[in-house]
C-alpha cells in the first residue's frame, strides 16, 4: 500500500475507515482552501465584488477537464443534496407522472423525492434489483419502467451498499424513451472514473469532498446543456438577472448565491493536483485490491452470503458485508469505537444488518487486520 497518512491531518489514535461519509482533506490542499479563505477576508469586496466570477470560471475548468465536460455544464453546490434539489424541485411532475428509483438510494435523496411526491401528486418507485450480475441489474431494473415514467433517478455508487450500479445502458435506454436521467454520484470522483459528457445523464450531482478528497462543502451539478433550460434556481439570488453575466444563465441562476465562503470551491483544482502527483490510478487499484480482501476476510469471519457475489465491477475503495441478524449493530458500533477505536459505519439495511468499510491511500493491512481482530472479538460475544 501507499504511505500516504503522513499527508492527512486524521487523529491518529483512531483507525477511520468511514472516508465515504465526509472524505478526509490532505494537508497541502486544506493550507490551499485556508489561504482562499485568507484572501476572502483580506479583501471582501474584491473578493466576492469583482473577482468572484472569474475565480469560479478558472475552478469549473479545472474540474470539468477533470471529469470530462465544459465548464459551461457545471456549477460548483455544496454537496450532492443540494444540487439535486435543484433538480427535483424544478422538474414539472405531478399526478399520474412516476419517478423509478431503486431500492438502494441515499436517505436523504430519497426524503427529498418522497416529499415532493406528496405535494405534488406523483410516484415515487424504489424498484428492488437483482446484483447477481449486471445485464440482472439492468432488466430488473426496466422491468419498472412503465410508460408513466418521467424520470429514471439512480445511484452510480450507492450509500448503504456500496454497489457500482451499471448505470450506461439505464441511461441510453431512457433517453430512447425520452425518459430523463437523473444520476446521485455522491461516491464517485475520486473512487471511480467518471467521463461526464460520454456517460450521457441529463443531470449528474457529485460531492467532491468524499474521494476527490476536496474540502467540505465542495460538490458539483451537471446538465447538458439541452435540459439546463429546465432547471429553476433553488434559490433566487444576484446572479438571477445578473448585471454582470458569466455568459451562461445555467451558471448564473445556480451559482451565485451572494455572500458565501467559496473558498472549498476554488481548493478543487488543488486536490486534483494532489491525486494527479500521487499516481491516484495506482492508489486507488491497491486500496480495491485490499478492499477486496477484507472484504473476503469478514465475509468468511461470518460465514453470511455476500451481497455482491463477485467483486468484479460491483464496487471499488467500499464495499459492504452482512452481519448476523441478530447484531446490536447500535452497540458494536459503539464498541469499535469507544474500546477499539475504530470509525466505521453499520447500516441497517431493508433489515439486513451490513458493515460499510472504506479504504483510503493513508489505510494500511495493519488497519484491516485490527478491524477484524475487533469483529472476531465483539461479533463472539453478540
Amino acid at each position: 500500500m501507499f504511505n500516504l497518512k503522513q499527508h492527512f491531518l486524521l487523529d491518529p489514535s483512531v483507525t477511520f475507515l468511514n472516508h465515504g461519509s465526509f472524505g478526509a482533506t490532505p494537508k497541502p490542499v486544506f493550507r490551499e482552501y485556508q489561504r482562499w479563505q485568507r484572501e476572502l477576508e483580506n479583501q471582501p469586496v474584491e473578493f466576492l465584488g469583482r473577482r468572484h466570477n472569474d475565480l469560479m470560471r478558472t475552478s469549473r475548468e479545472a474540474l470539468g477537464k477533470y471529469l470530462g465536460t465544459s465548464a459551461e455544464n457545471l456549477v460548483y453546490a455544496q454537496n450532492v443534496t443540494i444540487a439535486l434539489n435543484i433538480v427535483a424541485r424544478s422538474l414539472e411532475l405531478g399526478a399520474g407522472d412516476e419517478v423509478l428509483s431503486t431500492n438502494h438510494e441515499y436517505g436523504a435523496l430519497d426524503r427529498t423525492w418522497r416529499f415532493l411526491s406528496k405535494e405534488r401528486g406523483f410516484a415515487y418507485i424504489n424498484q428492488p434489483v437483482d446484483l447477481t450480475s449486471q445485464e440482472h441489474f439492468v432488466e430488473s431494473f426496466w422491468r419498472g419502467v412503465t410508460p408513466r415514467t418521467r424520470v429514471v433517478f439512480l445511484s452510480h455508487i450507492t450509500s448503504p451498499t456500496a454497489t457500482i450500479f451499471p448505470i450506461q445502458e439505464i441511461i441510453e435506454r431512457a433517453r430512447a424513451k425520452g425518459i430523463l436521467t437523473v444520476i446521485d454520484g455522491a461516491h464517485v470522483a475520486g473512487q471511480w472514473p467518471l467521463h461526464l459528457d460520454s456517460l450521457g445523464a441529463d443531470f449528474y450531482a457529485g460531492n467532491l469532498h468524499k474521494w476527490l478528497c476536496a474540502p467540505k462543502g465542495a460538490g458539483f451539478l451537471y446538465a447538458r446543456s439541452e435540459v439546463q433550460r429546465l432547471l429553476k434556481p433553488l434559490v433566487v439570488s444576484w446572479g438571477y438577472e445578473s448585471e454582470t453575466p458569466s455568459g451562461s444563465t445555467f451558471v448564473d441562476h445556480h451559482e451565485f448565491w451572494g455572500t458565501r465562503d467559496i473558498a472549498a470551491f476554488l481548493s478543487v483544482p488543488k486536490a486534483i493536483e494532489f491525486q494527479q502527483d500521487h499516481a491516484w490510478a495506482e492508489v486507488r487499484s491497491a486500496c480495491h485490491q485490499l478492499t477486496v480482501e477484507t472484504w473476503q476476510r469478514i465475509n468468511a469471519l461470518t460465514g453470511l452470503a455476500p451481497l455482491h457475489h463477485s467483486a468484479d465491477n460491483w464496487f471499488a475503495q467500499m464495499t459492504v458485508s452482512p452481519l448476523p441478524p441478530q447484531t446490536d449493530i447500535i452497540e458494536l458500533k459503539k464498541k469499535l469505537y469507544d474500546a477499539h477505536r475504530i470509525e466505521i459505519p453499520l447500516i441497517d439495511w431493508h433489515g439486513i444488518k451490513l458493515i460499510r468499510l472504506s479504504v483510503q491511500g493513508y489505510n494500511s493491512k495493519r488497519d484491516m487486520n485490527k478491524l477484524l481482530n475487533a469483529l472476531q472479538v465483539l461479533l463472539a460475544r453478540n
